[in-house]
């Protein structure tokens, strides 16, 4: 397997390790995907190519064909893969227990930090989209505005969710988190799992975590293929249209009136999650506010000083190949 060159990043797995780390904590908070983390760090086309391999190393497996599927399992990049799904795994794990607290505590304000957060990532796709056209400006208007009006259906949080939803939440989150520019953990609130899933995994309820893996096994092994196949042929509109989907899907994120937190402090109350309303009194408006301009001006600060890194790593090769 062709191995790309990382842009201004060593090769080692402690810097693989940590580069799973950043992944981690963007896929743990409704933001900035994973997927994103992994272009700006240079590793996505990697990441993608040896789940990929690994995959289709499993496929074989499934028809019995022992042989190939060893010679493909040798192709795959171990020394890079572990360790960055191990920094993944780790740093999504350790968030998930403060993240269920500060919703359960400050659901408005953790609206807002994560509206921040998506809009830094809204920016990120429209800047990723080489060429806009009015075809392509249609596909983001209309998801966005289709996203928005199904939204309105949405009672919230799902409530005691059943094992079918934890396998269709792995369906969805994983499927996302390899895409660049949308977040897992964003369609996980969207369609009201992401409570269920950060308490499963703090309360390390077996039953749910298997399911929800299984789902997200099923998702990886298609959506891998088929987004290589997408991206080399339709990567502009299939941008459009994730960016229409994260604009439309701010709906779930609004403060006002419930914010993220959409349990009810009285018991079996179904709290509507994407009601819409201004806050009502200064208090009320000023944590979700602050909060959302220091996420959009953090993970602005990162992108900047990524793109100066890039920026001198590439001045640097210039000048040593003359």
């Amino acid at each position: 397997m062709r191995k790309p060159k990382d842009t201004h990043f060593t090769d080692g797995e402690i810097a693989h390790f940590l580069r799973g780390i950043f992944m981690g904590l963007a896929d743990a908070v409704p933001g900035v995907s994973g997927g994103t983390i992994a272009l700006l760090l240079g590793v996505y086309d990697r990441l993608i190519e040896n789940i990929g391999s690994l995959t289709t190393c499993l496929n074989d497996v499934l028809k019995r064909e022992f042989r190939q599927s060893w010679v493909k399992l040798r192709t795959v990049e171990w020394r890079f893969l572990f360790p960055l799904l191990l920094g993944v795994f780790l740093a999504f794990g350790v968030l998930a227990h403060f993240i269920e607290k500060l919703l359960d505590n400050y659901p408005k304000p953790m609206a807002g930090l994560f509206f921040g957060l998506v809009v830094v990532s809204i920016l990120i796709g429209l800047r990723m989209v080489t060429e806009w056209n009015y075809r392509r400006f249609g596909y983001m208007i209309a998801v966005g505005t289709a996203t928005f009006l199904l939204l309105a259906l949405s009672s919230g949080q799902t409530q005691n969710p059943s094992l079918i939803n934890f396998f269709i939440g792995g369906l969805v989150a994983i499927s996302a988190m390899v895409l660049p520019g949308i977040s897992g953990s964003f369609l996980l609130l969207t369609i009201g799992m992401y409570a269920p899933v950060i308490e499963a995994i703090n309360d390390r309820e077996m039953s749910e975590l298997v399911v929800f893996g299984l789902g997200a096994v099923i998702s990886l092994g298609v959506s891998v293929r088929a987004l290589g196949w997408v991206l080399n042929r339709y990567r502009d509109s299939l941008l459009a249209c994730l960016i229409g989907l994260m604009i439309g899907s701010l709906r779930v994120l609004w403060p006002w009136p419930n914010g993220v937190g959409v349990v009810s402090e009285k018991e079996d109350e179904i709290v509507k999650g994407t009601a819409l309303a201004w806050p009502e009194h200064f208090n009320d408006f000023l944590w979700p506010v602050l909060l959302a301009f220091l996420g959009f001006a953090l993970v602005s600060g990162v992108l900047r000083y990524e793109q100066k890194s890039q920026a001198r790593a590439s001045t640097r090769s210039e000048e040593s190949s003359f």
